[in-house]
């Protein structure tokens, strides 16, 4: 079951305009965490909507899955955002859609299916700049465990918040370097785009 922000905590955090405006789905946390003045989002994050036809509801064209991310009561930049993309180009999507909570002191992490598995870059855009790298340990919380070195077992007693914070508070420490590209060069450098419903029955 998921939480729900407390009010006023969500409209004092850099995940109202994003709430407002229907972009957190299928949360399995969005909530206050165990960091006081911290609210975490585990979910979806929508990029571009489809066209509403009367009042039918249908979901997104584009998403950021597996989102983790938190922000601070107070502050209207997300201090810790990462997701999965199925293609770097949609790092454009990511950075518009979340505008202006980007900050650029904040450290946002997006792992791209069309990646090179031995390449990691940094992207400037929006004031913000991102860390872009390959998908390899199937998850985004996989893979932030083990680029942050943390211990999975010693994660696996915590709460989905615990877990959250955790993650956060290494991400907020994270200073490696990585090569740093424009976003036309990554769109130039990335490999084809897999195609998501592969495998699935129609």
């Amino acid at each position: 079951m998921s939480t729900t922000f407390a009010e006023p905590g969500l409209a004092t955090t850099a995940f109202a305009r994003l709430e407002a405006e229907g972009r957190l789905l299928n949360p399995v946390l969005k909530g206050p965490t165990r960091k006081p003045g911290r609210f975490g989002f585990r979910g979806e994050l929508a990029l571009r909507f489809a066209t509403r036809l009367a009042d039918e509801a249908r979901p997104p064209e584009l998403t950021c899955d597996q989102v983790i991310a938190v922000a601070q009561v107070g502050d209207p930049k997300l201090a810790f955002f990462a997701g999965y993309l199925l293609s770097f180009e949609h790092l454009k999507d990511v950075a518009e859609a979340l505008g202006d909570t980007l900050g650029a002191g904040g450290k946002y992490f997006l792992f791209c299916n069309n990646i090179d598995l031995s390449k990691k870059y940094q992207v400037a855009m929006n004031g913000a700049v991102f860390y872009v790298l390959p998908i390899d340990e199937a998850t985004v919380y996989n893979e932030l465990l083990e680029l942050f070195y943390l211990d999975k077992s010693e994660l696996k007693k915590l709460d989905t918040a615990g877990k959250t914070d955790r993650v956060a508070d290494a991400a907020l420490k994270f200073d490696l370097g990585f090569d740093t590209i424009t976003y036309a060069e990554g769109l130039a450098l990335m490999g084809p785009v897999r195609n998501p419903n592969e495998n699935r029955p129609v």
